[in-house]
């Protein structure tokens, strides 16, 4: 196993699944100088820890090449496709179909600081800050996610 011995790091049989779904190297441009599987477990461990990308610890690719990274597939889609990929075969482990026919919503009023972005007051819950908007699947699987300030 490779990895950095972190809680949050993918294990062998984790890795298997998920590395067929990640892009393969670019023909053009800079060779690699990290695995992705290191990139991961990076990404993973900022997910999990709630730390800052600048506090990521010596061990890991610099900040700022795992934070690009992070970026570069989540503005491609990477990371969505994943996550659907992933929660059709889990719906299809568990025997129900690999799409949904009905889901759940559900919003929560969170507080928040004035930095960091738009925030509202919801008058009926009394806080000033943001809302959150979740679609699940009948298993509690996301589907959507959806953020505003808090009036809306």
């Amino acid at each position: 196993m490779t990895g950095t011995g972190y809680a949050s790091d993918l294990t062998d049989a984790e890795w298997v699944l998920l590395e067929p779904l990640l892009p393969g190297p670019c023909s053009t441009g800079r060779k690699r100088i990290h695995s992705r599987r290191v990139l991961v477990d990076a990404m993973l461990y900022v997910l999990q820890t709630g730390c800052v990308w600048r506090l990521l610890p010596m061990n890991f690719p610099s900040w700022g090449m795992v934070y690009a990274q992070y970026r570069k597939w989540r503005l491609r889609g990477v990371l969505k496709h994943v996550h659907d990929v992933l929660r059709e075969r889990v719906r299809l482990a568990v025997g129900r179909a690999a799409q949904p026919t009905a889901g759940i919503i559900d919003r929560q009023s969170a507080k928040t600081t004035e930095t960091g972005g738009p925030r509202g007051f919801d008058g009926a819950k009394k806080v000033s800050g943001r809302k959150r908007h979740i679609l699940v699947d009948t298993l509690g699987l996301i589907l959507k996610v959806v953020v505003h300030p808090a009036d809306v």
